[in-house]
């Protein structure tokens, strides 16, 4: 699929989505939240993809909705202008991020720069942050815009206060702190993100694809189902991996002391 907005790569069973929107420091218009969610959709979709990495090109990683652009670029009356505002939601998907909630293999931010607004959500929507020591982080109160995902999902990373405290302050948060109360993995060196964020993503590869993506399910069911039906999930899948090529691939090069060769099966 081409792209104009984005940037997509695969390689070596790991797909890349970039923001490429760095004159407005990728900031999502309709067209580039379009063709996230196709990119991820894609990713999701492609067999030989097992880890996605989303991160941004020039120097921000997200500065959220281009609400300047949407509302006020397309000359539309003062109420068309708040009609449509009202309407993101719908006709603009929150910015595309939103299917990385339901895409069945490991995500990666690799934030290289600010995470602003919607690009806050974007980063947390993925599993896992790494985060360049240019980072930084800042939710929606100050445009007086009600939080989205990050309301759902911070809570979760730091505790409930100072998610209270960051969402209701609209302080920035540089990646030092991000790391400190745990809302990005690691921070490395600016030159070093991809790097980081490419090693982590290779590593989770090498492991059996159908493992990895019920081991993710397993986490999501966790946090939402009552311990009986969580057992239940975990019974099925676990017979159903037992079964599998790869669960076999992975005792055999246990007994024979080699590194095992997943594929899927």
């Amino acid at each position: 699929m081409n792209y104009s907005d984005i940037i997509y790569n695969k390689e070596d069973h790991v797909a890349t989505i970039t923001l490429n929107r760095p004159e407005r420091m990728n900031a999502l218009n309709g067209k580039a939240s379009r063709e996230l969610t196709q990119a991820i959709d894609e990713a999701k979709n492609d067999d030989e993809v097992r880890v996605l990495i989303v991160t941004g090109a020039g120097r921000g990683f997200c500065a959220g909705a281009d609400v300047s652009q949407m509302v006020t670029g397309g000359g539309l009356a003062a109420g068309a202008k708040a009609k449509r505002l009202a309407r993101l939601g719908s006709d603009w998907q929150f910015g595309g991020g939103d299917s990385l909630l339901y895409i069945n293999k490991p995500t990666i931010a690799a934030v290289n720069g600010p995470a602003v607004g919607y690009g806050f959500d974007l980063a947390l929507l993925c599993d896992m942050r790494i985060a360049s020591e240019k980072a930084r982080f800042r939710g929606w109160i100050k445009v007086g815009i009600l939080t989205h995902e990050d309301a759902m999902i911070l809570p979760r990373l730091v505790g409930l206060a100072r998610a209270y405290e960051f969402l209701l302050t609209g302080d920035i948060i540089d990646a030092a702190e991000a790391e400190r109360i745990g809302m990005v993995n690691r921070v490395v060196p600016h030159d070093q993100l991809m790097t980081a964020a490419r090693e982590l993503a290779a590593k989770i590869a090498k492991n059996p694809p159908l493992t990895v993506r019920l081991t993710k399910e397993a986490v999501h069911k966790g946090l939402a189902l009552p311990v009986e039906l969580f057992r239940t999930f975990w019974g099925q899948a676990s017979v159903y991996l037992t079964e599998t090529e790869d669960h076999k691939e992975g005792a055999r090069a246990f007994a024979e002391k080699r590194e095992p060769v997943f594929k899927g099966k």
